[in-house]
C-alpha cells in the first residue's frame, strides 16, 4: 500500500456540499516529478467555477477531483532526473495541469519540477501561496498582453481583490500611473499598495470619474471585475489604448478596441521574477484569512462572494 494523505475532493460538479475531506493515495512519483509537502494553498474564484462545472468544456477533468491550483511547500522526494531542487527546498507554484484532477487542497502534491520556483525567502508559506495564480495572471495581463510601459496610465477594475492587488504593485514596478477601482472601504488598502488614484464603482460612472482625473484617457484597462464597471470604464480608454480582461472573452467588446482575454498559464520563469520582486520588497501579499483543510468548503464559499480583500489560504 502506497503513501496516503488527507485531501478535499469532489466526485461531481455542484455546490459546496460536493466537497468531502477524505484519505486518498498520494500519486506515484514519476520521472521529472517532485513530491511536495503542502504548507499552504491559495484559494481563488476559479476554484469554485471549476467545481460547479462552468469550465468543464474548456478544461479536461477526471473525478474524483482535488481542487486548488496555488501551492507553497517543501520538497520531500524527487523522481528520476528531477534535480532542480533538493529535498528540503522551499518552493511555490501555479500547479494547474492540462487535466483537472490532482490539486493543492491536500497534504501533498506530485507535479513536474518545471512548475516550481523557489519560494520568496522573506514571505511566509501562507503569503507565498497567495502569489502564483494571481501574480502570474497580473504579470501575463499587464506585461505580456498589455505591454505596459513606463509612464503609461493603467486603470485596474476590481483592484482590491487577489489579482488586482498584485496588479497595482506590478504596474508600479513598471513605472506606470495606477487608478484602482473598488468600493470606498478598500481605497486605503489600494493606496498602501501603490495606487496613485482610487475610484468608487458605487454611485459613480467609472469612465466619467476617470476622465475627470485624466481627460485624455488611459493607455490600458485591466479588467478583473467585468459587468457594468467594465462597460462604464471604456469611455476612459484612449483610442489606441488596450483592454485586457480575465473575465470577458470579448463577445460584446467593440471590434475596434485592442482587446486581449487572458487565462493564466503556469510559468516558473515568471514566478522566479515575482520571487525577486517579493524579496526586494516590491511585492507584498495581504492574507486576510486562513482555513484548515477541513474548512475547504467554507473557504470556497468565501471566495465565491467576490468580496475578499487580498487572499485567503488553506493550511493543510
Amino acid at each position: 500500500m502506497g503513501k496516503q494523505m488527507k485531501a478535499a475532493t469532489y466526485k461531481e460538479f455542484g455546490g459546496k456540499e460536493t466537497i468531502k475531506v477524505t484519505t486518498v493515495d498520494v500519486p506515484e512519483l514519476k520521472e521529472g516529478e517532485v513530491l511536495v509537502r503542502i504548507k499552504a494553498a491559495g484559494v481563488n474564484p476559479v476554484d469554485t467555477a471549476v467545481r460547479e462545472g462552468y469550465l468543464k468544456d474548456f478544461l479536461p477533468y477526471e473525478f474524483p477531483v482535488i481542487p486548488g491550483w496555488d501551492v507553497a511547500g517543501v520538497v520531500e522526494d524527487r523522481g528520476f532526473s528531477a534535480r532542480r531542487f533538493n529535498v528540503g527546498d522551499e518552493v511555490y507554484a501555479y500547479a494547474r495541469r492540462p487535466k483537472v484532477q490532482y490539486g493543492t487542497f491536500a497534504e501533498y502534491i506530485v507535479i513536474p519540477e518545471t512548475y516550481f520556483a523557489r519560494k520568496p525567502e522573506n514571505l511566509s508559506f501562507e503569503e507565498a501561496a497567495g502569489i502564483p495564480l494571481v501574480g502570474l495572471t497580473a504579470y501575463q495581463s499587464l506585461y505580456d498582453a498589455g505591454n505596459l510601459q513606463e509612464n503609461q496610465t493603467v486603470l485596474i477594475l476590481g483592484a482590491s481583490g487577489g489579482v488586482g492587488s498584485l496588479a497595482i504593485q506590478l504596474a508600479k514596478v513598471k513605472g506606470a500611473t495606477v487608478i484602482g477601482v473598488a468600493s470606498e472601504k478598500n481605497h486605503g488598502f489600494m493606496k498602501e499598495l501603490g495606487a496613485d488614484h482610487t475610484v468608487d464603482y458605487k454611485d459613480n460612472h467609472v469612465g466619467n470619474a476617470v476622465k475627470e482625473i485624466f481627460p485624455d484617457g488611459v493607455d490600458l484597462i485591466f479588467d478583473c471585475a467585468s459587468g457594468e464597471t467594465l462597460e462604464q470604464s471604456l469611455a476612459a480608454l484612449k483610442k489606441n489604448g488596450t483592454l485586457v480582461s480575465i473575465l470577458n472573452h470579448g463577445e460584446n467588446i467593440d471590434k475596434s478596441i485592442n482587446f486581449h482575454y487572458v487565462f493564466v498559464e503556469p510559468n516558473a520563469r515568471q514566478l522566479e521574477h515575482l520571487r525577486e520582486l517579493a524579496e526586494s520588497g516590491k511585492l507584498k501579499v495581504h492574507v486576510s484569512n486562513t482555513y484548515s483543510l477541513d474548512e475547504t468548503a467554507e473557504a470556497m464559499q468565501q471566495i465565491q462572494t467576490l468580496h475578499t480583500t487580498g487572499k485567503i489560504v488553506i493550511v493543510p
